[in-house]
């Protein structure tokens, strides 16, 4: 078809460059179940577009694009696949100002008078845009529903989203997998994690924490599979689907002491798990069993995650032999994998490649027996993880013997672990995917740099090095924060705009709020300069202890030295500022008061880490008045930030609620509830994940972070007045029980929305100025 003129903005950033699909890829977009057409008016309606006023025609290409033509207020969209269909579709209204789709809410503007013209024929660079990880279905969908999943896939429809990790469902086969097995329903229950902390039992680096999981979760989540499943494939998108990574419950190790097995390093304090070797004669049957059962219950798939070493360093022999024992992790030994990269070095390097060649070889055969012509999918975190022992000929070796076209690598840490794929020279001829996790354990300080992606992807483009990408994606391990990065990323997969920043924020505010205008646009730009241009949350990792501010962190003695956080304070308070200005403009928009809260939380929890700081350093000093004057603000700082924050999307009351509705007994629920408690604080092991899913919701500010500092500041004070330091160690100690209790205390919390968010706004950054 030749080229149209458009009237929407002209294409930038990549042009028309793309990369060539794999023949199972461009089936996949090629059929969808039922009408194609019809499923993405059914999602575009559900978004508040009447379907009255759109027409789909679906013509599978080699290459995802869509075309979209207004005339007379109709929109005709033609495009690859539905869900190019509903990005078309999308992206078309959000540039007329007339649809935005959020975590936070949605914005549907009229659909009269609508602007005709023709976007022409849009393309995206990658024909793979990758979507979610593994820990997302711990951090945040252990109790999401139905209708919340049938809303994000409608929300991945509009980023056009045509490959998201669908790991929902999974236990139910892994259930009827160990039950043929032989395993017993009392060895099934210390097996299986409890929700919150599935993930991580799934690969292989936990097992039966916070157990047992209830049989009314497991078949809860198996409907609700099957109903995701169905949208995901009706809407044309291919979802990657669980397979069998090796990894074996302790009571089918110990019924098979002489199969290759072997216990694994431990992971951040918890027991080690168990490995069983590819090579042994149990591993295939077992692989291909559980891809059978799967099958049986969701139907079939062309992705499969095999995730065997998700920091976990796989056991290399020492003499290169297949036998239990020779391994550095033996089950009959119960001798934990410790230090096996260090082990692993001294080995003749052939030695070593040969072990991780026929790992790599098996994992792939496993699933390609199973699944004929399936290719297998690994997350490419743990090259970055375990840089110690994944060197790049490490790397090279573990992949050689995997069929390129078979292997797709999603390369998703880029924000925190880049270029990975440049010293494996764009891993070593394999398909890959091109991401950010962004991100980290749900955490949710604002932050991600939106011009650092559109740059970063243009140089990954224009390096002849970088092999066979063939997609781009964004892989959080938790959601609901931080929206305007997800809308820009994916915007830079599909380009249809000008990507500068200043015309970029001047469509998304006009879409978001109902209206834009240039002082809008530049008190977004201050925003963006002063908290949003962060590649990565450092912070969030300081001296052992996680949590993305100093306030979540545990507290200690050390505070006063805590590094003043990433970004431009400044033009973060100029940005805020100016958008209070706007406020007789703006604030009958109540996203406009979402993000204004949000942006205010932040800034005012900065001043809330100086105060802390200052406190501490204080009654080190032993000047009890000051340490007590700035003990007082810390209280009333963190209980003005909680109460502003009432009525955000989610809350400590909130979270709680979901985890509760889970439930079908008295005693269900109130595990779930201590569940969903102990991820966001504790999480658990005897390692430094504490705090490490911190978040900035009300109930956490004011029932958890502020006690725990109330606590050390009194300990502070009392040192001050003792000439003594404080005991750091038997303070922790003391407040590990402390925490504990917090989770299994039962009291009820709940949030409130403030009377007059803006006021509120206004009158704390006006606290945090002096």
């Amino acid at each position: 078809m030749p080229p149209v003129k458009t009237l929407f903005p002209a294409l930038g950033l990549i042009g028309t460059l793309f990369v060539t699909t794999s023949a199972a890829h461009a089936h996949a977009h090629a059929h969808a179940q039922g009408d194609g057409g019809q499923a993405a008016r059914a999602a575009l309606r559900r978004l508040g577009v009447p379907e009255r006023q759109v027409s789909v025609a679906i013509q599978p290409s080699t290459a995802p694009r869509y075309r979209v033509r207004v005339d007379h207020d109709r929109l005709k969209v033609e495009a690859s696949s539905p869900v190019a269909a509903v990005r078309g579709a999308a992206a078309v209204l959000n540039a007329q100002g007339r649809l935005s789709v959020s975590w936070e809410g949605d914005r549907v503007g009229p659909m009269t008078r609508l602007t005709p013209g023709d976007s022409g024929w849009i393309s995206s660079p990658f024909n793979i845009r990758a979507y979610l990880n593994t820990c997302t279905y711990g951090y945040t969908t252990p109790w999401w529903n139905w209708a919340r999943w049938e809303r994000e896939i409608d929300a991945m429809a509009v980023h056009g989203v045509d490959m998201p990790l669908a790991m929902e469902g999974q236990d139910y086969v892994w259930r009827q997998l160990w039950r043929e097995q032989g395993l017993s329903e009392a060895q099934l229950a210390q097996h299986f994690s409890g929700p919150a902390f599935l993930p991580w039992q799934r690969m292989g680096n936990i097992e039966g924490y916070r157990a047992p999981l209830p049989t009314g979760w497991i078949d809860k989540k198996h409907a609700l599979q099957k109903r995701i499943l169905t949208r995901m494939r009706d809407l044309g998108m291919t979802p990657i689907l669980p397979a069998f990574a090796g990894y074996v419950p302790k009571a089918f190790a110990e019924a098979h002491p002489k199969a290759r097995i072997y216990k694994m390093r431990s992971w951040e304090g918890f027991e080690g798990t168990y490995w069983l070797d590819p090579s042994d004669p149990l591993f295939a049957p077992l692989a291909k069993r559980f891809l059978q059962l799967y099958t049986a219950e969701y139907g079939p798939g062309r992705y499969y995650l095999a995730d065997a070493f998700n920091e976990m360093v796989p056991p290399i022999a020492k003499d290169g032999s297949d036998t239990a024992n020779a391994a550095y992790g033996d089950a009959t030994a119960n001798t934990p994998a410790l230090d096996a990269a260090t082990k692993a070095a001294a080995l003749p390097r052939e030695v070593r490649d040969a072990r991780l060649a026929a790992y790599g070889q098996r994992l792939y055969a496993a699933i390609a027996a199973a699944a004929p012509g399936a290719t297998w999918v690994m997350q490419g975190w743990l090259f970055g993880a375990d840089k110690k022992f994944w060197t790049p000929d490490a790397i090279a070796a573990f992949l050689r013997d995997v069929p390129d076209e078979k292997m797709l690598i999603l390369d998703i840490g880029n924000d925190r672990y880049p270029g990975i794929w440049k010293t494996t020279n764009g891993f070593d001829g394999k398909n890959w995917v091109y991401g950010y996790v962004h991100n980290y354990g749900g955490s949710n300080p604002v932050y991600g740099a939106p011009d650092f992606y559109r740059r970063d992807v243009a140089a990954m483009f224009a390096d002849k090095g970088r092999g066979n990408v063939r997609g781009f994606g964004m892989f959080p391990e938790g959601l609901h924060s931080n929206s305007l990065i997800y809308d820009y990323a994916y915007d830079v997969a599909w380009p249809g705009g000008d990507m500068g920043l200043g015309p970029w924020l001047s469509r998304y505010t006009a879409a978001r709020y109902g209206r834009s205008d240039p002082a809008m646009v530049a008190a977004w730009q201050d925003v963006v300069a002063g908290a949003y241009d962060v590649r990565y949350w450092t912070p969030r990792w300081w001296n052992e202890r996680a949590g993305a501010y100093l306030f979540f962190k545990r507290p200690a003695a050390d505070a006063p030295t805590y590094p003043a956080e990433p970004g431009d304070r400044a033009k973060l308070r100029a940005g805020i500022a100016a958008m209070l200005k706007l406020a007789p403009a703006y604030g009958a928009s109540p996203l406009y008061r979402y993000d204004l809260v949000d942006l205010t939380r932040h800034a005012a929890s900065l001043s809330l880490d100086d105060r802390v700081k200052a406190a501490v350093a204080a009654y080190r000093k032993g000047d009890v008045a000051t340490g007590d004057r700035e003990t007082a603000r810390v209280k009333a700082l963190a209980l003005a930030i909680d109460h502003l924050i009432g009525g955000q999307q989610e809350s400590l009351a909130s979270w709680i609620a979901d985890a509760r509705a889970y439930g079908d007994t008295p005693a269900e629920k109130t595990a779930y509830e201590q569940n969903a408690k102990a991820q966001v604080t504790i999480w658990g092991g005897r390692g430094h994940l504490g705090d490490y899913a911190s978040k900035a919701w009300a109930g956490m500010y004011a029932d958890y972070y502020l006690p725990r500092w109330t606590r050390y500041l009194a300990e502070a004070r009392a040192a001050a007045l003792a000439k003594r330091p404080v005991d750091d160690a038997a303070f922790t100690a003391r407040l590990l029980d402390w925490e504990k209790a917090w989770v299994a205390d039962p009291r009820p919390y709940k949030a409130s929305a403030p009377a007059d968010p803006v006021a509120e706004a206004r009158a704390l950054m006006q606290e945090t100025a002096r």
